[in-house]
């Protein structure tokens, strides 16, 4: 029986989801063969969003036909905002049509007698914490610029999206690593940093414009430790750093404490070629980070594996049982279903 998203997502059990939302019969509508590049205006829309919405992307791939997201639910962002900022940020997304049905800037009498509706505010700041507002601001107006250059009507995207709470800094990393590597397994690509419209692209790209190249060509090779693109080079990036360096007085939150961008990239090589089927060495440095994750290269590989399997049944993604036991009894069911 299909539920309220409202009761599959929920802050107090994990903050990160993994948003999965296929076109309808799995058709091909987001390939760029027809030139239409519905597929950069994503890239671009999710950059807007991020700077909207109280949601931070930390990972994301478009493919052909489905799209994948890794988000991170900010509530208390939300509720530090001004009632002035609340107002500002929706008006981003909804702004005021002229007769000609092009946006025009709000006039000072519309955002006074906002800022005056307490309701309406307060329902605007929850909507701007919101998995599924945030997803609708997404693909609602792709869906309508796509049937308006198919000259057809319809729904463009399956009804419902995915969404998969996240439990654990294993799987969180696991996620990511699968999210990235998508155009990998499908064949598109040889390797990882040459995926399109992919979050390890947007990393990459980023890391090469500091003038990294060369670092990031050796993490991917192996043959360097991966402090070598650690410290602040992600500090600009729209993404979600894959560094947490709030304890080194960054402001801005990242995904893993104490784990650098080299070292991810040196995990989605090495994942990469377990998704290929082809030679996968576990490097001195990756054994360092399997240790420090409790896990192990094997472990990791069928977690990966599993989640490439065409079916998934759940909605939690956890490496350890025990988090799965705890959950389960906090929601008052006998059995959680693990995807990985």
């Amino acid at each position: 029986m299909t539920k309220a998203r409202c009761r599959l997502v929920d802050t107090s059990v994990s903050r990160w989801y993994h948003c999965l939302s296929r076109c309808c019969r799995k058709a091909h509508l987001l390939s760029d063969e027809n030139g239409f590049q519905r597929k950069e205006w994503i890239d671009q829309r999710l950059k807007e969003l991020n700077q909207i919405f109280a949601i931070s992307v930390g990972g994301f791939s478009t493919m052909d036909n489905h799209l994948h997201l890794l988000l991170r639910i900010d509530c208390e962002e939300a509720e530090n905002w001004s009632d002035q900022e609340v107002v500002e940020r929706w008006l981003r997304l909804y702004p005021p049509r002229g007769a000609d049905r092009k946006p025009m800037k709000p006039s000072e009498e519309m955002i006074e007698a906002k800022l005056n509706n307490s309701d309406w505010i307060r329902e605007t700041r929850s909507r701007l914490s919101s998995l599924s507002w945030f997803m609708k601001c997404l693909k609602e107006p792709l869906a309508r610029m796509a049937n308006q250059q198919d000259g057809c009507t319809g729904a463009f995207f399956e009804g419902r999206y995915k969404s998969i709470a996240i439990l654990d800094q294993e799987s969180l990393l696991s996620v990511a690593a699968y999210i990235d590597l998508n155009p990998v397994s499908a064949g598109i690509v040889p390797l990882p940093e040459q995926s399109p419209h992919t979050s390890i692209k947007e990393r990459v790209d980023n890391a090469v414009a500091q003038g990294r190249m060369e670092d990031v060509e050796q993490i991917r090779n192996g043959s360097v430790a991966a402090q070598a693109v650690s410290g602040n080079v992600e500090d600009a990036l729209w993404l979600v750093p894959i560094e947490d360096r709030q304890r080194q007085g960054s402001l801005r939150k990242g995904i893993v404490e104490g784990f650098t961008l080299g070292q991810y990239l040196l995990l989605v090589d090495y994942t990469s070629r377990v998704v290929r089927k082809g030679k996968a060495v576990v490097s001195s440095e990756l054994a360092g980070i399997f240790e420090r994750l409790q896990s192990s290269a094997e472990i990791w590989s069928q977690r990966i594996k599993r989640l490439h399997e065409k079916t998934w049944v759940g909605r939690f993604l956890s490496a350890s049982r025990d988090r799965l036991r705890a959950l389960a009894g906090k929601l008052g069911v006998r059995h959680l279903a693990n995807i990985g």
